[in-house]
């Protein structure tokens, strides 16, 4: 209930203001499983969303631009990924006890904490959302996009500061950033396949990561489309505020070891 929920609710707002559904379904899925498993289930619902909508707006993408940014994208998504699964095979630095719950500290914990922490700063940064770079730097910005997007699955606020200045149309801008979203997510689900997904794929299984990956999947598909119906474009940033402190929260708690 709490990840179909969180994926209705996140993939409607994402129509409403700068969060990805990424950014806040991954926390969700994080309370449940490890860290590197929830950054790769909410990969899952991440691509199933785009390729939702790469049907709606896929065939306006400028192919051009898509090239530029999507193909470095692509290479340092699995860059990320891989590096993300090492870090996910590093003994914990340390343990303790907090009220009666064992906690355990260790590196993909933290990195994934700052991550959050990170990019929580930067959506509740109001000036970011002016924030632009010159269009010769797309190839630069795929790379840094795909990289974050396969460590910790935070991509779409950088990929929107490197497009946002292409020059281009509303619907051609919308139809590039889905196309370029679901070759970054395909790229890093091809190393997340074959590293821990493979080798914990049993355990998985059987604490129904498959069926909450399905579920959390059409919710998010129910979010979008209500949300659709609701407003087209509205900025909420009361709500980009709660959220982006509640980001930062969990993140302590990432990083502490209590989650």
């Amino acid at each position: 209930m709490i990840i179909c929920t969180m994926a209705l609710v996140v993939s409607g707002l994402t129509l409403f203001s700068g969060f990805g559904l990424g950014t806040l379904l991954m926390p969700a899925f994080a309370l449940f499983f490890p860290v590197e498993v929830a950054i790769a289930a909410t990969a899952i619902v991440h691509l199933a969303n785009n390729i939702f909508k790469l049907g709606l707006v896929g065939r306006k993408a400028n192919l051009g631009i898509v090239v530029r940014f999507a193909l470095p994208a692509a290479i340092m998504a699995m860059t990320g990924a891989l590096l993300l699964s090492y870090f996910a095979t590093i003994e914990p630095i340390t343990q303790y006890t907090l009220a009666g719950r064992d906690c355990t500290v260790t590196v993909v914990k933290l990195v994934i904490a700052v991550m959050i922490m990170g990019f929580a700063f930067i959506e509740l940064n109001p000036n970011f959302e002016k924030l632009a770079f010159n269009t010769k730097f797309i190839p630069l910005g795929g790379a840094l996009s795909g990289f974050f997007g396969g460590l910790s699955g935070h991509q779409g606020a950088l990929r929107t500061a490197f497009l946002i200045r292409a020059g281009l149309e509303k619907d051609v801008f919308i139809g590039t950033m889905v196309v370029s979203a679901v070759v970054v997510d395909l790229s890093r689900l091809v190393i997340y396949g074959a590293t821990f997904f493979s080798r914990d794929f049993a355990v998985l299984k059987t604490q129904g990561v498959i069926e909450l990956v399905i579920a959390g999947s059409l919710a998010a598909f129910a979010g979008a489309f209500i949300g659709s119906r609701l407003l087209k474009k509205i900025t909420m940033r009361t709500i980009q505020i709660l959220v982006g402190v509640m980001l930062l929260v969990l993140a302590v708690a990432i990083g502490i070891g209590i989650i």
